[in-house]
């Protein structure tokens, strides 16, 4: 069900944050990659599950922790629901982002990585996409391989993927969308071409999964990781989603209670997935959260919120591009909803300093890209990225205020 243009005119009033002035001047907050704000739909789910439900869960025969282990896993078949995974099982409940993929690259690259073996990554990743990788290759004796970048455009130059992308690659890992250069993968493409040659698929989805539609089937990946915090959800909780036949051959991630089918003084048996990666007491009431993300996104409608998404970067990369001495990053047609730009002779952390003097929420740094930046000779970038109830107005406000940073630092052309 999509909203009504009424309801995407009131979608500011279901973010009370929203409501308040930083510095004198009302909150323009453009630093959703970073973390998204929260609606009230959301907040009054995890409100009511305390109110009412609070229990353990899994553990419990008396009627709160029955109705807390319905709300628990109704919140995993609701996620499953929303990527259209084939169960709720091939759904594991984690921490964010980050956590999922470290539970890939420990869980089963050490079932499965070997010297010789190849991890392939992307030019553009996230740290999280890279720093577990580098800890399996380490535990293994893997190697690590990259996809390159294009330039400031931040395309993957799918032409070496021949090369890079050989039987000896087991696993192939990338992001869907950069949350610096905005950049929106192929990524149905690059696992269809990882089956050719036998590589496992882990796809990065933090920047994509709120933003737009997403069907694991369609993608056609082995494993799909990302964080509730940027999908209009709370922090702490996430998912992965891992293919069953391959979540179910891999061994536990952690080992301690619900997770485990026996143990006796020597020896343990494990549970199948997803109850085999969850040991100890999961973050049930989050995970509620989470789910009732997902409807209030489903509410307003994914395909709306990309095509808005698209139109308030679009924008601003438009306006950002007239400023003096100003260096887009990132691709100039589609994008996801961010644009990120350096100034020559001005620091990013001075850009977001004068931002936030004018009630601005920028994000100034390497944005946990450092090997990009590096590729693109940066040392850092500032980031304006954009959410479901951000407003054209606000980009206006966002020139403004750069106008007058370069006021500061040196005269305009």
């Amino acid at each position: 069900m999509s909203a009504t243009p009424s309801a995407w005119d009131r979608i500011r009033d279901e973010f009370p944050i929203l409501n308040q002035q930083v510095n004198g001047h009302p909150l323009v907050y453009l630093d959703n990659a970073a973390t998204t704000q929260k609606p009230r739909a959301v907040m009054s789910a995890l409100d009511r599950f305390y109110a009412r439900d609070n229990s353990n869960v899994h553990r419990g025969l008396h009627a709160l922790s029955m109705r807390a282990t319905d709300d628990y896993e109704g919140a995993r078949a609701r996620v499953a629901r929303f990527i259209n995974a084939q169960a709720p099982e091939e759904v594991v409940f984690t921490r964010g982002t980050t956590e999922s993929i470290n539970m890939v690259a420990s869980s089963w690259g050490g079932a499965n990585l070997r010297k010789g073996d190849v991890i392939l990554l992307t030019e553009m990743e996230h740290h999280s996409n890279i720093v577990p990788w580098q800890l399996a290759a380490q535990r293994t004796g893997a190697t690590l391989r990259y996809l390159p970048v294009t330039g400031d455009e931040g395309l993957l130059d799918l032409g070496a993927l021949d090369r890079v992308l050989t039987p000896e690659v087991k696993v192939f890992a990338f992001t869907h969308v950069s949350n610096t250069l905005g950049t929106i993968n192929p990524v149905a493409e690059l696992c269809a071409r990882a089956r050719k040659v036998g590589a496992v698929t882990v796809i990065d989805a933090a920047q994509s999964v709120g933003h737009m539609p997403l069907d694991v089937r369609a993608i056609g990946c082995d494993f799909l990781a990302f964080s509730g915090h940027k999908m209009a959800c709370v922090t702490g909780i996430g998912a992965l989603y891992g293919r069953k036949a391959l979540m179910d051959a891999m061994p536990p991630y952690q080992g301690g209670g619900g997770m485990i089918s026996n143990v006796d003084f020597l020896e343990s048996r494990w549970k199948p997935s997803p109850e085999r990666f969850e040991a100890g007491t999961p973050n049930f009431g989050d995970a509620v959260a989470l789910g009732a993300a997902c409807d209030f996104l489903d509410s307003l409608g994914r395909d709306e919120i990309r095509r808005r998404d698209g139109e308030l970067s679009r924008k601003a990369y438009e306006r950002l591009a007239e400023l003096p001495g100003i260096r887009l990053i990132g691709p100039r047609g589609e994008r996801g909803g961010l644009v990120s730009f350096a100034f020559a002779g001005v620091h990013a952390h001075d850009v977001v300093t004068f931002a936030d003097e004018d009630g601005i929420a920028l994000r100034g740094g390497h944005h946990c890209n450092q090997p990009l930046m590096k590729r693109l000779g940066l040392t850092s970038t500032v980031r304006a990225s954009f959410y479901v109830y951000n407003e054209e107005r606000e980009i206006g406000a966002l020139v403004e205020s750069m106008r007058r940073t370069l006021k500061f630092f040196g005269p305009e052309s």
